[in-house]
């Protein structure tokens, strides 16, 4: 396993590939520290990840709140699915994924060695790729993550040649989602190197990396080092935000606005009443339904209901964050259900664990409530064209 996981690009570089799951990663990892004596341990993480590993229980209520609030449900819960089959490999085998990643960090710390977090933010990442992919390749890597049945027995050895979170899912993927690939394997491989190049003047460097970045950092090292670093700034850049859904969105109400406008002109006052319950109508139930499907509380599915007809008016405003802080208050998470979901062994959760439930519903809530937006001003469109 060493000679096939390690590659020394100089006397001061060592890559050290890794499998996320394997305890013998975990090993190798800590007699790596012990035997090659880095002055500086590498770790393939950002600082969330790290987090996410050392401190399991620390999404709370104030959190889920903040994510409510910034509109990041559907991002946590594509990121939540990508980590479950990750989770579910590594109970199956005994060992948590990320424990050999945490186990560089603890040793280096144990042994006074400073450690460097390589890797790009992973909610970039995912926005990044999220943002790449068409509608129809979203919909073919969600249900793959979510839906597809799982082989239950696997050899570790077919694991370690790409193991590492992202690029395991992807690479699977890979044919359904080709442009979500380059951001999630090709340009992570870039941005590692890049970070590693960036860190080479703090002496000798022992990085550890998924043995699926293994080549791919190797290669892009063998570039010019001003080459590499200088891609850093690129590839940390949020993709910009399309103008286009904000303005439709927008165009709805304003939509809404002449049409009335336009009826009351001409007198037609009982047509603004069918129009005006035919919005409240689709508004209400669709964004309900949506809650009700996230399998929220009763209190919440009528929240978001009301809100609907409201919001759909305001673009800066979404029922399902009304829906999802009615399900935060009415059914706090706790610290153990925190726990339960960021280890998300089964799909069940996303429904049954009070945090899942909370970003499923304001997500959820937020789809039905487009929907129904969309349904009514479509159907009084159509109601002006023939009438």
């Amino acid at each position: 396993m060493e000679s096939k996981n390690i590659i020394d690009i100089d006397e001061k570089l060592r890559i050290l590939g890794t499998a996320h799951i394997s305890s013998e990663s975990v090993d190798l990892v800590k007699s790596q520290i012990e035997n090659w004596g880095p002055e500086v341990v590498a770790v393939e993480l950002c600082q969330s990840r790290l987090k996410a590993l050392t401190e399991p229980e620390s999404l709370d209520s104030e959190d889920l709140l903040k994510i409510i609030n910034e509109g990041r449900s559907l991002m946590i819960l594509l990121q939540s699915a990508l980590a479950s089959q990750q989770r579910r490999m590594g109970i199956s085998t005994g060992e948590k994924p990320g424990a050999e990643l945490l186990a560089a960090v603890k040793a280096a710390e144990e042994s006074d060695i400073p450690v460097e977090m390589i890797d790009r933010d992973v909610v970039i990442t995912l926005r990044r790729a999220w943002h790449r992919m068409g509608f129809r390749e979203k919909w073919r890597v969600i249900n793959t993550l979510l839906w597809e049945e799982e082989e239950d027995d696997f050899s570790i050895d077919d694991v370690l040649g790409d193991s590492d979170l992202l690029s395991k899912m992807m690479e699977e993927a890979r044919e359904v989602a080709p442009r979500a690939g380059e951001v999630l394997i090709d340009e992570r491989d870039a941005f590692l190197a890049g970070r590693i190049q960036q860190i080479r003047g703090k002496g000798k460097i022992l990085a550890v990396v998924g043995a699926g970045h293994l080549p791919g950092v190797a290669n892009n090292l063998k570039q010019p080092s001003l080459e590499i670093t200088s891609r850093l700034a690129e590839l940390s850049e949020q993709p910009s935000k399309s103008v286009w859904p904000k303005i439709l969105m927008a165009a709805i109400p304003l939509f809404l606005f002449g049409a009335v406008g336009w009826m009351a002109y001409n007198g037609e006052f009982e047509t603004i009443m069918e129009t005006a319950k035919t919005w409240v109508v689709l508004n209400a139930i669709l964004a309900g339904l949506g809650v009700l499907l996230a399998r929220g509380h009763p209190l919440a599915i009528v929240i978001g209901a009301i809100a609907s007809p409201i919001t759909s008016l305001n673009p800066t405003l979404a029922a399902g964050w009304f829906a999802g802080y009615t399900q935060l208050k009415v059914a706090s998470p706790t610290g153990k259900d925190a726990q339960d979901f960021l280890a998300l062994d089964e799909v069940s959760l996303f429904w049954k664990n009070r945090v899942g439930r909370v970003l499923m519903v304001t997500a959820m809530g937020n789809i039905g409530s487009m929907v129904g937006a969309w349904l009514a001003g479509s159907t009084i469109l159509y109601e002006l064209l023939i009438g």
